[in-house]
């Protein structure tokens, strides 16, 4: 989407930054994680599937898949991505592109996976119906996006606590809606409109642990795109204020001591064709 294009330059660009890369797959994937056992089923991988693992980040889902005995495609738009994606799973093929393009012929895969790659791209339902064009009939696709509601998940204590706290001056250049595909009256008519059917969403309850009730900020502020580009170039005051305003939200719904399971749950849709 044209007026999206400023967007799109800030995903690849803090995507392809090895630093930020390497921190996402340190410590913020220690929740994302947590999925991968339920990609694998719910798309039923296994020998004999061709599998395409969409915006596959630094490969743990394409590992999950690959272990299961599915032939994995996997694709993502970050070369520093990719680099730990091949190390990752070296028996896959790794493809850089579009996921709004996917340079794969129609009917190519018996399932797409797309884990937490749907927000990071200007058009998600373009990119959904790509997913839908290049997969078989009886075809799978689960994709996952995070919760962010602040009473169930510390995503959205993060972002609440920027919007407290944050210097009103640092903004994001438009896009779409991180958070929406959450919600079922949302992610569930998108699926029929691209094409699929039988659509439902599930909640997964992945969670950090971590001995520092601060941890999800530092986590958004080390390694991730949109939350780190509000919190990098925050002043050393409003990023105290935010990350002090983190630890209160996690310790007032999820106890004093340490070590805490802090919740951050993701919403994984599924559909066939």
């Amino acid at each position: 989407m044209a007026e999206y294009r400023d967007f799109a330059a800030l995903e690849l660009a803090q995507w392809s930054d090895a630093e930020i890369a390497g921190a996402y797959a340190r410590d913020f994937a220690r929740a994302a994680e947590q999925c991968v056992p339920h990609f694998v089923r719910a798309v039923a991988a296994g020998p004999g599937k061709a599998v395409l693992d969409c915006c596959c980040g630094h490969g743990i889902v394409a590992r999950g898949l690959a272990d299961a005995g599915a032939e994995v495609t996997a694709l993502d738009f970050s070369p520093a991505m990719l680099e730990m994606a091949r190390a990752r799973v070296p028996e896959a093929r790794f493809v850089e592109g579009d996921a709004m393009a996917l340079p794969f012929e129609d009917a190519r895969f018996d399932a797409v996976t797309i884990g937490f790659g749907i927000p990071h791209v200007p058009d998600p339902a373009a990119a959904l119906a790509e997913a839908r064009r290049v997969l078989k009939p009886g075809g799978r696709l689960a994709y996952t996006v995070w919760h962010a509601d602040p009473e169930m998940s510390s995503v959205g204590i993060v972002f609440q606590a920027i919007a407290a706290h944050g210097d009103k001056s640092i903004t994001l250049p438009p896009g779409p809606d991180a958070f929406e595909r959450s919600a079922p009256e949302i992610a569930l008519p998108e699926m029929a409109e691209v094409g699929f059917r039988e659509a439902r969403l599930e909640t997964i309850p992945s969670h950090w642990v971590a001995d520092d009730p601060g941890a999800p900020f530092d986590f958004f502020l080390e390694g991730t795109a949109r939350g780190g580009a509000l919190l990098r170039p925050q002043p050393e005051a409003h990023k105290a204020a935010i990350r002090a305003a983190v630890v209160e939200g996690v310790k007032a719904r999820w106890g004093d001591t340490a070590p805490w399971t802090i919740p951050a749950p993701a919403a994984m849709v599924i559909g066939r064709v």
